[in-house]
Parts: structure tokens; C-alpha cells; sequence
């Protein structure tokens, strides 16, 4: 990368010397990149790295603009299909430039081919540090994607791989770079316990959940709950499998199981996307990361997008509205960096709503949803007497009374609310 594209990308993102960024975690689980704490919205299998808009403006910019802040970059988001030979680093690069030039991280996939490095494979071990060394100071590196899905094993790796397949490649890549966490997604498969023993080889997990299919829930085929409200119960399976460290939870666009021969094409619907994106927050998600944009390209992309490689039609319906939600210019965001409060709010007047609550300054937020069912009136109680009411985020005008430390509202099937109180 040259000099002055490197000091204009410190400029841009407020990186430290030499321009590497230097990455970690506070209490709350929230990711902190030099000195600034972020709830991350990443999105998977990018545009070209020239990438554009319909109205032909930058795709890096529009996705800033609207809340962005990290990218997942991988060889197979490259359009003449790179692995991390000479060419697919040289891409690499230029994806990294054109993020940190839109002031978003990039996470780097390090791939099969070198997320599970055998201690014995100086081969494999060599091309690793190559590979590190040559992005650890990019501005614009957020961390490093391990290994996919190493509990279940995808269609890639063909089969489980255990916990010491990927020991070697976590402790090279801290070896040589200190900066960075190692993300590690797993499968929505095994139990926490299955799950945990991944945990001494990664920074941040995770888990890709696509519930949207005919027929539905086909991504689990062996979980009793079809509907969409498993992402909550994976959200809880993976946050308690993580054992105190982030979680960052993977949401649908498109995935195989939508796209190609054989498959019916669907996509989220807005309230779909919002309320996955709600349930992973509540049940403990400090991170989202929307996956399939570009994915299967001729299958998901109408007319207008196939050329453009990415799908914006979808960005406009679902995925723009709804991070003006959850940005950092949101009334909402503060919120998202807080941690769990300890006040004894509880639900009551249905099984099936789950919530959490954030405290900020005198304000007091709580974020709930309701799984599928009955339409239920549900009363929060548990909160402080000084608190009167407030409102509705994201209904407007709508508002709520509190009276005696507690207030009732209606909640129909995959429903969200989100209550921010004043004390």
C-alpha cells in the first residue's frame, strides 16, 4: 500500500501509529477499537471491490452512510474466485483500501486452507505469517476470521473438525499480531457444551442462523422449532457455550439453502430481518453480521442488481431501514453498548417474550420481542418509581404510562418494542 494512502486511512479512522489499529473488548463485551467502543454491523460476500450503488455511487459509502462498520472479507467474495495466491492477496488488499477509505473494518478470512494449520505443516505455517504480516497494520483490519463452522464441519471442511484443528493457527496469528481478535462463527448444531470447547482458540464466536426457507427451518433439520424465533435459542446456546467472551451473531439475507437448483427463492421480510436482529440483542449478541448479499449472485440478484453484484434491492427494503435503528447515530446505540442491568425487571401475560434491559444515564431502555403465538398483553414490572413513562422508539407517536414501577402493552407473533424510560 502507498505512504500517502496509508496516512490518509489513519486520518480517516483515527488509527495509531504506523497505522495499525489496535483491538479489544470492555466489561460489557463491546468491541473497542483504539479507544472507541462499537456494537459491530458487518456485512458478508461483498460487492466487487469497485463496488456500486445503482445510482452509481460508492457501495463502501453507502453502507458507512447507513451503519456499516465492518466487512467480512473472503476469497470467494473475489469475482474471478482467488484463494490467497499472489492475485487473491493483491484483492485482498484493495478491499481493505476501499473499507478503510468508507471509515469500515474489514475482517479477514483466513479460509480453510489456513485456518486449520497443522503444527507440523511449515508450508502452511510460512504462508500464514506471510499473510498476517502482510495485514496485521492495515487501518482498516478488525480482526481475523477463523475457522467456519468447526463443530458441525460445512460442506468445505466435510466433517467435525475438533478443537485442536484450529490451535495452531490461533496461537500463530496472536503470535504475530496482539491486535487483533480471532473470530471463530460455528454451525446452529450440538449443544453449549459441544460447542465451549472451541472457546481457547477464539476471541469472538458466533453462529450463522438462516431460518428463512421453504420448507422452513430447513438449516436445522433436526431442531424441533421451525420458525425464526431459533435465533434466540441459538443466540443462548452459543452465548453460554462462549463462557463470558463476545458473541456476534450471523443473520440471513440469502444462503444455499435458498439459492440454486432445486431451491425456491426467499429472502426476510423487513419485520423477519428486524426481529432476528432484535432476539440475537436480547438474548445476548454484542455484534450482527448480515451474510449473502452477493451470495449465489444469478440466483439472488434480479435484473437491475446482477450487474451491480451485490443485492440492493434487498438493502433498500430491509437491511437500510433497519440499521437506522441500531447505528451509532441512533437514539437506540447507547443502549446497545450498555451493559445488562441488574433491575428486577420481569415480564408477565406471556411465556414467550424475552427482553433485556439497559440503563443510560437517567434513561432507562428495555428491548423485547414476542416469539410466534398469540397476540398477548404483557406487563413489565420491576421498575424504579421515579419512572413515569416514555417512548416508543421507532413508533412514534406511541408512548406508555408507567405507574407503580410497571406498564402493560400489547405484543403480537414476531413482534418488537423498544421502550426507552425516564426516570
Amino acid at each position: 500500500m502507498r505512504i500517502h494512502s496509508a496516512l490518509a486511512l489513519m486520518t480517516l479512522i483515527g488509527s495509531s501509529a504506523f497505522g495499525a489499529t489496535k483491538v479489544s473488548f470492555d466489561p460489557a463485551n463491546n468491541l473497542v477499537i483504539t479507544g472507541k467502543a462499537l456494537f459491530p454491523i458487518s456485512v458478508a460476500v461483498l460487492p466487487p471491490v469497485e463496488g456500486k450503488t445503482p445510482n452509481g455511487e460508492s457501495a463502501w459509502q453507502e453502507f458507512r452512510a447507513a451503519g456499516v462498520n465492518f466487512a467480512r472479507v473472503a476469497p470467494n467474495d473475489f469475482w474471478d474466485k482467488h484463494g490467497w495466491n499472489p492475485e487473491g492477496l493483491r484483492v485482498a488488499g484493495k478491499y481493505l483500501d476501499q473499507l478503510g477509505s468508507a471509515n469500515i473494518y474489514g475482517w479477514m478470512t483466513l479460509g480453510d486452507e489456513l485456518a486449520y494449520v497443522k503444527p507440523d505443516d511449515e508450508q502452511k505455517q510460512a504462508k500464514l505469517k506471510a499473510m498476517i504480516e502482510m495485514f496485521k497494520d492495515h487501518p482498516a483490519l478488525g480482526g481475523w476470521k477463523g475457522a467456519d463452522e468447526p463443530q458441525w464441519g460445512n460442506m468445505n471442511t466435510h466433517g467435525k473438525r475438533p478443537p485442536s484443528s484450529i490451535a495452531t493457527t490461533y496461537a500463530r496469528v496472536h503470535e504475530l499480531d496482539p491486535n487483533h481478535p480471532v473470530i471463530v462463527l460455528q454451525a446452529p448444531r450440538g449443544t453449549a457444551a459441544d460447542n465451549a470447547v472451541y472457546d481457547p482458540y477464539l476471541d469472538v464466536t458466533g453462529m450463522d442462523v438462516f431460518p428463512v426457507g421453504y420448507p422452513p427451518g430447513r438449516h436445522v433439520p433436526d431442531w424441533p422449532n421451525k420458525e425464526i424465533s431459533m435465533v434466540g435459542d441459538w443466540t443462548k446456546i452459543i452465548v453460554e457455550a462462549a463462557h463470558g467472551k463476545p458473541v456476534w451473531m450471523t443473520l440471513q439475507v440469502a444462503w444455499s439453502g435458498v439459492a440454486g437448483k432445486g431451491k425456491t427463492l426467499r429472502f426476510p421480510t423487513f419485520p423477519q430481518e428486524r426481529f432476528m436482529t432484535y432476539e440475537a440483542i436480547i438474548c445476548g449478541a454484542r455484534g450482527v453480521n448480515y451474510f449473502g448479499g452477493g451470495h449465489g449472485v444469478a440466483q439472488t440478484l434480479n435484473e437491475r442488481d446482477r450487474p451491480l453484484g451485490y443485492n440492493w434491492t434487498f438493502w433498500e427494503r430491509v437491511l437500510k431501514p433497519l440499521l437506522a435503528e441500531i447505528n451509532e447515530t441512533s437514539p437506540l446505540h447507547p443502549a446497545l453498548l450498555a451493559s445488562n442491568s441488574r433491575l428486577p425487571v420481569k415480564a408477565e401475560g406471556a411465556s414467550d417474550v424475552e427482553f433485556t434491559v439497559r440503563e443510560v444515564g437517567e434513561q432507562i431502555c428495555i428491548l423485547a420481542c414476542k416469539r410466534e403465538g398469540q397476540t398477548a398483553q404483557v406487563t413489565f414490572k420491576g421498575l424504579p418509581a421515579s419512572v413515569t413513562g416514555g417512548d416508543v422508539l421507532y413508533e412514534s407517536p406511541r408512548k406508555v404510562e408507567v405507574k407503580n414501577g410497571q406498564f402493560t402493552d400489547w405484543f403480537g407473533p414476531e413482534e418488537v418494542h423498544v421502550y426507552r424510560l425516564g426516570r
